[in-house]
């Protein structure tokens, strides 16, 4: 079954895209929507800065003022206008084109003067278009009352506009008569410019106990050559984003997603019954980890499938051997008079007992794997236990020389289950017996631990077995000479069922063995007590 899913290269490519998207969305948002917003507080507060370093200029004992004041009002493209109470012109230095500050009439810096006193010696002016005379009959200041001492700037200082909010003649006084004044005795500010809005600072500094009038003017609206060339850059940006993004998304897509594409195929093919198949992922540390662990898990699934081939090959021929031979000596009993003797009879029955001892085994192994099988745990003598196993070994012992010795200090009580530790020792026993020397020796020893253990010690004068096949000695049918032949006791199993036991019994087991110097199977159980 199809997935119809989008690919992880297409989804990042739309996560590129939609995150190019909120760029340039909030990229306009604030260019466009909000520059004016922005504009105005910007310039507001580089006018109250302004004014600050003025005042500081003035102030000074600097024989430069004039060169001080200019080059602060080009630096920030506004204007500075210092005259006296009586409106005459001391300091003056024009950076916004277009404006009148300057010609400003000594009536209306007298109003603003006297604003400025009643707030404590500073006052704003915000205003859009011209100011005309009547603008300052009623000017209506949002400052802080609090604020008093010449020369004071108020931060909160945000005045309404001089009468803008009462006088509908504040945007354009030059047509418009308040308070019996005409409107042509208005001061045209920013002109030609009606709709532009400006900011004034009106600051009282005293100088030398002289008092002086400080003007700070400032342009709030960004003027229309500079929004339209934003306006133009933007569009290209934007184009130009769109493209790159396009072309960056597309390309990191592609790279992120190779590797994991190639995972995939590669894994297609383990599916496929490819063991041999190579992972080779590396761009990324979670891509190189998630490699490792591919080609760990393909070698494992490689050498599960050799070994289950093995495992059918082995079952086939133990299960073969003893058919073969029971049909055999059949035949020969029914079809040759005097050959239905007492030791063919008892061939016949020893490989029946082999055939029914491989099915029960191949039984309880599967059963033990599937956690089935419960203990039937009771308090037990093992030492007495283990020397009833070797009563098995009697005729073995007897008809082929094999010599099973067995060494222990004292009796030592077990909580266990008593047939299936049987079957542990015996299944051990059994694997000695296959793989001991030319001796034929086995030593069984019983060695008590001073932690409250018993460990048991099964040792064979065999070949030994190599340290790189040690931990699959427990398997069924492992082999270390890959060579099968017929155990001379068991059923191959019983490694593997000594594992599972073991197991279910939380007992500590292991293998120690050198090539050439044979191997010793041992496994530890808690001691109940010693007798």
């Amino acid at each position: 079954m199809k997935h119809e899913k989008i690919s992880i290269k297409w989804k990042i490519f739309f996560y590129l895209l939609v995150f190019t998207g909120i760029l340039l969305t909030v990229l306009w948002l604030v260019q466009i929507c909000y520059l004016d917003k922005f504009y105005k507080k910007i310039k507001s507060q580089e006018a109250l800065e302004l004014t600050s370093e003025v005042i500081a200029v003035l102030q000074s004992d600097s024989q430069n003022i004039e060169e001080q004041i200019d080059a602060l009002a080009a630096q920030n493209n506004m204007i500075v206008f210092v005259t006296d109470t009586d409106g005459n012109t001391i300091y003056s230095a024009e950076y916004i084109p277009n404006s009148r500050l300057c010609e400003m009439p000594q009536e209306m810096i007298q109003k603003l003067y006297e604003a400025a006193k009643s707030k404590g010696g500073s006052t704003k002016l915000e205003f859009e278009g011209d100011i005309g005379k009547n603008d300052f009959q009623n000017p209506q200041d949002v400052m802080n009352p609090d604020a008093t001492g010449e020369g004071n700037i108020s931060d909160a200082a945000d005045v309404a506009g001089a009468g803008a909010e009462n006088a509908p003649g504040a945007a354009n006084g030059a047509e418009q008569e308040t308070a019996g004044m005409p409107a042509e005795n208005g001061f045209m500010q920013n002109h030609g410019q009606e709709r532009i809005e400006s900011v004034i600072y009106v600051n009282v500094v005293s100088i030398d106990g002289n008092e002086r009038i400080l003007f700070v003017n400032a342009q709030l609206t960004p003027v229309d050559a500079t929004v339209n060339t934003l306006r133009a850059e933007l569009v290209w940006i934007t184009v130009i984003m769109i493209v790159l993004s396009l072309g960056i998304a597309l390309l990191i897509s592609r790279k992120v997603s190779r590797s994991l594409i190639g995972l995939n195929a590669s894994a297609k093919e383990m599916a496929g019954g490819n063991f041999d198949v190579h992972f080779d992922g590396t761009d990324y540390r979670e891509v190189a980890e998630l490699s490792d662990t591919l080609n760990m898990t393909a070698r494992e699934l490689g050498k599960s499938e050799r070994l289950r081939r093995e495992l059918i090959a082995n079952v086939s021929h133990d299960l073969r051997t003893p058919l073969t031979m029971i049909i055999a000596y059949a035949e020969v009993m029914r079809d040759l008079p005097g050959e239905n003797s007492p030791e063919n009879v008892q061939v016949v029955i020893d490989e029946a007992e082999r055939l029914t001892n491989l099915v029960n085994d191949m039984l309880d192994i599967s059963k033990l794997q599937a956690g089935v099988l419960e203990k039937n745990v009771t308090v037990y003598n093992l030492t007495e236990s283990i020397q009833s196993v070797f009563a098995r070994y009697n005729k073995l012992k007897e008809q082929d020389g094999y010599k099973i010795d067995f060494s222990y200090d004292q009796m030592v009580m077990v909580e266990a289950d008593e047939y299936k530790i049987f079957q542990v020792i015996y299944n051990l026993v059994n694997n000695a017996i296959n793989y001991t020397g030319d001796d034929k020796q086995i030593w069984v020893r019983q060695i008590v631990r001073e932690d409250g253990y018993v460990r048991i010690e099964v040792t064979d004068s065999g070949e030994g077995i190599a340290p790189e096949a040690l931990p699959y000695v427990w398997d069924r049918y492992y082999k270390v000479d890959k060579t099968h032949k017929r155990a001379v006791m068991g059923t191959g199993l019983g490694l593997s069922i000594v594992k599972n036991i073991l197991e279910l019994h939380d007992a500590r087991y292991g293998v120690e063995s050198e090539v050439g110097k044979g191997s010793t199977f041992w496994f530890e159980l808690k001691v109940y007590q010693s007798v």
